[in-house]
């Protein structure tokens, strides 16, 4: 049976993302993924906050990243907030959004290193073990937790490219693959197998999961309104190469970076086609997004995340999801 996850992005006052991570769990959804950026609130105040408020539901980072967090200090994060949600904690590492990390002039330097020894570093830690580590990126010399991690902690690694995929596959407890398109997702999928290969895996051993730029409403212009923003980016940020494989033009996508660039949002959203929201989102009636969501559940997709926006109403769009489209999936 396929598990369902909703990303929440902390911009809102806290009591409102703990509501909707209560009204999520409450609906059946089987994870919740909050967002790490500095731009927004907290990361881990939000998710203790929603684990003092929730019973079951799976949460965590969804995605940090170890060029602003030093891996030890997500390694105490996640290890604390275990034992206010015991069982329940998975953390999500990924390289980081390149926009905002440009605004404090970091770099993603090296991140097959960078995150394959930040898996390592958390693993060890949040397993009781005292850490000598001197990797290309990271030296810590006696590092260990005065307290007990009473179980190991799930790492899903946020990734697009063929080499992230595969290191996902082959270190990863789960792999969150930041795409919408059933193209985009079969071509993530091979990278993946070759990772399972190398790490002698089985399928079943590692997560899959689709995570989406996703908006449902029964009117399906108001779901489409929701989706442009972030289409929008994830447009004007796009490598070309993925540009063209759902043919769209480089041209296009500039005319929509510099708009953003220059703060014009009308002028920016106004360029987004129905075409880029096909490709990079999951948009539509319940009935639309269930269509799209079995496309790619069969390509071997194992948990499916409702990304920002959601939906025209977060709280009307969450309802929506729970009551019509998890149960015809959580009914086989």
């Amino acid at each position: 049976m396929v598990n369902f996850g909703i990303e929440f992005v902390p911009k809102d006052l806290y009591w409102k993302t703990t509501f909707y991570a209560m009204q999520a769990e409450k609906l059946g959804f089987d994870y919740v993924w909050v967002t790490d950026h500095f731009n927004n609130r907290n990361v881990y105040v939000s998710l203790a906050l929603i684990s003092a408020h929730t019973n079951k539901i799976r949460l965590g980072p969804g995605v940090t990243n170890p060029y602003l967090i030093h891996p030890i200090m997500t390694a105490q994060a996640v290890a604390s907030l275990n034992e206010v949600a015991p069982g329940r904690v998975v953390c999500g590492l990924g390289v980081g959004d390149k926009t905002t990390l440009n605004m404090v002039n970091v770099q993603q330097t090296k991140p097959l290193s960078t995150i394959g020894e930040t898996v390592k570093v958390i693993r060890e830690l949040t397993s009781g073990k005292s850490l000598e580590h001197k990797g290309e990126i990271f030296a810590i010399s006696g590092a260990r937790f005065a307290f007990r991690v009473a179980n190991p902690i799930p790492i899903f690694i946020g990734a697009q490219g063929p080499k992230m995929l595969m290191l996902a596959a082959e270190i990863g407890d789960g792999v969150l693959i930041n795409a919408s398109h059933p193209k985009d997702i079969e071509t993530a999928s091979a990278s993946i197998k070759e990772g399972l290969a190398k790490a002698g895996k089985k399928a079943g051993d590692v997560e899959v999961a689709a995570y989406t730029s996703f908006s449902t409403d029964e009117d399906a212009k108001k779901a489409m309104k929701a989706v442009l923003p972030v289409v929008g980016y994830i447009v004007a940020g796009c490598p070309e190469v993925v540009l063209q494989k759902h043919g769209i033009s480089v041209e296009a996508a500039k005319k929509i970076r510099d708009a953003i660039a220059q703060m014009n949002w009308k002028e920016a959203f106004s360029q987004v086609t129905p075409e880029m929201i096909e490709a990079f989102s999951i948009c539509g009636t319940p009935d639309a997004c269930i269509e799209k969501i079995d496309r790619l559940l069969k390509i071997g997709v194992t948990q499916f995340v409702a990304g920002s926006p959601i939906g025209a109403n977060m709280c009307k769009s969450i309802d929506i999801i729970g009551k019509e489209v998890l149960p015809h999936f959580k009914k086989g």
